[in-house]
């Protein structure tokens, strides 16, 4: 691999953990969202720093193209992003409903206490 490439890698890494950080400074991003984002940049820039480490794991492993580990790993932590998101995306359809729920009760309750005050009304003329 060309110097370039491992630049660009290493930038990538550090606009990627940089872009992260600053969303959890600013309060758009939550700590239990970053941290899978936070892990693969790291790793990214482990990896663009020193890439003999991917060489070395690689072989560890038994995967013939140290690239091919790249991708399974990224496929992986994209994977476990998916799976945290559609837990906690279930969570808030669950609250949600429960919150419209507890809405229409409540407007239910007002229009019979207004149907009611309006009755007394009458009866009091």
């Amino acid at each position: 691999m060309s110097i370039t490439s491992y630049i660009f890698g290493i930038l990538a890494a550090l606009l990627t953990l940089g872009v992260v950080i600053e969303m959890l400074r600013r309060g758009r991003m939550r700590e239990r969202h970053a941290i899978w984002w936070i892990i693969a940049g790291t790793l990214a820039l482990l990896v663009g720093v020193f890439p003999v480490i991917l060489d070395w794991f690689a072989r560890l492993i038994g995967v013939g193209a140290p690239v091919n580990l790249v991708f399974f790993v990224s496929i992986a932590v994209l994977f476990l992003v998916c799976i945290q998101h559609s837990s906690e995306l279930t969570t808030l359809e669950s609250k949600s409903r429960t919150l419209a729920e507890r809405s229409a009760l409540q407007e239910l309750r007002i229009s019979q206490l207004e149907e009611r005050v309006a009755q007394l009304t009458r009866e009091k003329e």
